[in-house]
């Protein structure tokens, strides 16, 4: 879980999208289609959704990883589900994992955060990496080229409280958009991949 702190309000991030506005999911599709590698690149890129299934406002994440993993988002990689979550124990270790597995990843870093109430449900992508553990003062790993996070209550006192009394009902609304958005971007990717493969073809007949 990640502290929505002034840091990012002071940055302009690409996009700022409630997560019942219409069209929400969409818009989360074309921010991230904007920021991702070429298909050209041939870079893998791979998601790290972070999170805990025994916290109702920290299992944003694993909600999206697992709801991810039941699409065909291929030529993505999905790391981080309800039944194999990451979280503060594990994630060094799943991160040199995943490194190990993948050559110079991409990655767009997933996690839930808090912050003023009037931004409740707001979900925002941004350059550079989200910060686990900052909203519950942990000291973890920055992972990321760039991140989703998605507010899920109000941050300022008592964190892991807030955390267990956050509703299931809005996390699990924002993790639907988000993995929808994400599922979205994987089509159009897929379809620049084949028409560059077209190209491709074309050019050498």
């Amino acid at each position: 879980m990640t502290l929505y702190s002034s840091l990012f309000e002071k940055n302009e991030l690409p996009i700022r999208v409630a997560h019942d506005e219409q069209l929400a999911a969409f818009k989360i599709a074309d921010s991230l289609s904007k920021h991702l590698p070429s298909v050209s690149a041939t870079q893998p890129i791979v998601f790290i959704c972070i999170g805990t299934d025994r916290s109702t406002g920290d299992s944003l994440g694993p909600l999206i990883g697992t709801l991810l993993s039941e699409k065909n988002i291929s030529p993505f990689h999905v790391y981080g589900t309800l039944d194999d979550p990451i979280h503060a124990l594990n994630l060094e270790d799943k991160l040199k994992e995943i490194h190990d597995i993948h050559r110079n990843p991409y990655i767009i870093g997933i996690d839930a955060c808090l912050g003023r109430m009037k931004s409740v449900g707001v979900i925002q992508i941004g350059d550079g990496p989200v910060k686990p553990g900052s909203g519950v003062k942990k000291e973890l790993p920055p992972v990321g080229n760039i991140h989703i996070t998605g507010i899920v209550n109000i941050s300022g006192f008592m964190e892991f409280l807030v955390l267990q009394n956050t509703r299931l009902s809005l996390v699990l609304n924002m993790a639907k958009i988000i993995s929808k958005g994400i599922y979205h971007t994987s089509l159009r990717y897929m379809h620049s991949a084949k028409l560059q493969e077209y190209q491709v073809k074309e050019e050498t007949v």
